[in-house]
């Protein structure tokens, strides 16, 4: 078997090739469809070389290109779009390039011609033709071979996931017996997510009322074992402490336990039972425990000290179980995922797309006068988006905002607003302040005075963001609308809460080392969780001041010449 190394099909390095051989077409013509096709691929950040030229490989990321990332206008990535679909569709008809990929072997095209169900046969299709192209026969096929595709596949095209992988194993496997001709080998497929065995009201009626009356504990004001006293928690935390104990009974049964011993808190918790249920965690995680394996442990040793449903001996050995997960817990800081957001919003522009869009989005609000309703809603997210910017406060305290409780002008209406809120307002009951410039004090002023109403609609209410009806703005839906809203409009996707992130990142791309700085920005009680959170940011900031330091041994020429070939090309 021999593999190519790179694409098994024509590839946009190959369309633009022929695009530029190709007499028949104009000039012009070419010259335009040429460069939309290199425009894609620098909007994918992907070589012309590894994208298939094929308009249905590529349709999805064609209507995904957003304008801003690209520095391009919306109406030039439109024409971009589409002179790229009818350059693809072009060499589809000319050219001779297969509509669905690679050709076919006579012995493959033989055996997809037998696959009468078009759903199973759309889902082998990519496989077949990767095989074929590769010249690996059909009884070869086997779990390695599909291994290389589905590597191949991440190489150069669509992810693929256990979801396709597990349909793709399902489709060639019901072929098995029904197409005589079909190889025999089955294909293996990545297990699924077992659903829920057993339902919470199966479970000995003592422990669901144990662990409800624990909870209920939760939701008033306690002491530590230090004698200081703890604030409830919110019913979204504790929603999530009654999921993390049903889900520790069912491991317990899932793992060999019957479900009639476990009829107490300390059944479930006693050293025996909670470190087989620890483990089973841990072998399902891999070689590493996750967060979630190593919180739980130390949950479980809190709740049977604040329970009191263990002894001290037991509760010593719960204790050692979470000092030996604790010591697996990998560095404190940010996720890939936002290390991943903040590496864009440190890119330079990105930023000032997300805090100059407030503007804009109050211009088309005006626009909209003559649709009250939509034009509120644009400006009221607008205003958030600016507040955001310079406050970046939690989701919660943002839709809990109150004009003239947590925001108000001191010195009368001529002077700027500021925002604060109460300790006891704040998840971490940390006081928060911040003094907001002339131009936002405009724009939450002509928000106030001429959008807002619309969303009252006659009804005297205090709160900066009303929902459409009684009381404030849902804080999931105004989060999703607010991201939403970004990315159609930069091309950045984020949240609500990573604003904070972004306020982090900035403040120590400007300000290297002054994590007391975005401590108080941030609201954090100590500098000890600001460090921990953030730390990782310094080595951007070493990474740019080194490089200042290599350019400055750079002659200016040099730099001029490589600006002006990287424009040129």
């Amino acid at each position: 078997m021999s593999e190519k190394a790179v694409l098994i099909e024509k590839s946009f390095a190959d369309a633009i090739a022929m695009i530029a051989a190709a007499e028949e077409l104009p000039d012009e013509l070419k010259r335009h469809w040429t460069t939309s096709l290199r425009q894609f691929a620098r909007a994918t950040d992907r070589p012309p070389e590894v994208i298939p030229a094929r308009y249905s490989a590529v349709r999805n990321d064609l209507a995904n290109w957003h304008h801003a990332p690209s520095g391009l206008t919306r109406k030039t990535v439109m024409n971009h779009r589409s002179n790229t679909k009818r350059a693809l569709l072009y060499l589809s008809q000319e050219k001779g390039i297969p509509e669905h990929g690679a050709p076919l072997t006579a012995d493959w095209e033989k055996l997809r011609a037998q696959v009468s169900d078009s759903l199973v046969r759309s889902r082998v299709s990519s496989l077949i033709r990767y095989c074929s192209a590769n010249n690996i026969s059909p009884p070869e096929v086997d779990d390695t071979v599909v291994d290389r595709f589905v590597e191949y596949r991440n190489r150069c095209s669509k992810p693929a996931n256990d979801a396709f992988r597990r349909l793709l194993a399902r489709a060639w496997n019901a072929n098995i017996g029904g197409i005589p001709d079909w190889p025999k080998r089955r294909l293996s497929e990545p297990p699924v997510k077992p659903a829920v065995a057993d339902e919470w009201e199966q479970f000995p009626s003592g422990l669901r009322r144990e662990v409800e009356k624990y909870l209920k504990g939760l939701t008033q004001i306690r002491k530590s074992q230090t004698g200081r006293h703890i604030k409830p928690l919110r019913e979204s935390t504790i929603k999530g402490r009654r999921a993390e104990l049903q889900a520790a009974a069912r491991m317990a049964v899932k793992i060999g336990i019957a479900i009639e011993k476990l009829d107490s808190l300390s059944s479930l918790l006693k050293p025996k039972v909670a470190k087989k249920i620890l483990d089973a965690y841990w072998e399902k995680n891999g070689e590493k425990p996750k967060l979630y394996t190593i919180d739980l442990a130390r949950r479980f040793v809190a709740i049977a000290k604040e329970t009191k449903c263990l002894n001290d001996r037991d509760c010593e050995q719960l204790q050692g179980m979470w000092r030996r997960l604790h010591e697996e817990r990998p560095p404190e800081g940010l996720t890939e995922k936002n290390l991943d957001f903040l590496r864009k919003v440190l890119t330079p522009g990105v930023w000032g797309r997300v805090v100059k869009l407030p503007f804009a989005m109050m211009e088309e609000a005006r626009r909209q006068r003559h649709r009250p309703i939509r034009a509120a809603v644009v400006a009221q997210k607008a205003v958030a988006i600016a507040i955001l910017a310079v406050a970046p406060v939690r989701l919660a305290n943002l839709t809990a905002i109150k004009l003239g409780a947590n925001l108000n002008k001191p010195d009368g209406p001529d002077s700027n607003y500021w925002l604060h809120f109460a300790p006891e307002d704040v998840k971490n009951t940390v006081r928060l302040q911040f003094v907001f410039k002339q131009y936002l004090t405009q724009l939450i002023d002509e928000y106030v005075r001429d959008f807002r109403p619309a969303l009252l609609r006659g009804r005297k209410e205090d709160c900066l963001f009303p929902g459409l009806r009684k009381g404030a703005k849902e804080k999931v839906s105004f989060s999703v609308e607010i991201s939403r809203y970004i990315e159609k409009a930069t091309g950045l996707k984020m949240t609500v809460h990573q604003f904070r992130h972004a306020a982090g990142a900035i403040i120590l791309k400007n300000r290297p080392g002054e994590f007391e700085l975005v401590r108080q920005i941030l609201g954090h009680r100590s500098i000890g969780t600001t460090m921990r959170c953030y730390v990782g940011l310094e080595t951007i900031q070493a990474s740019e001041i080194f490089t200042e330091m290599v350019v400055a041994e750079i002659s200016e020429d040099l730099l001029t010449a490589e600006d002006d070939h990287d424009h040129r090309s």
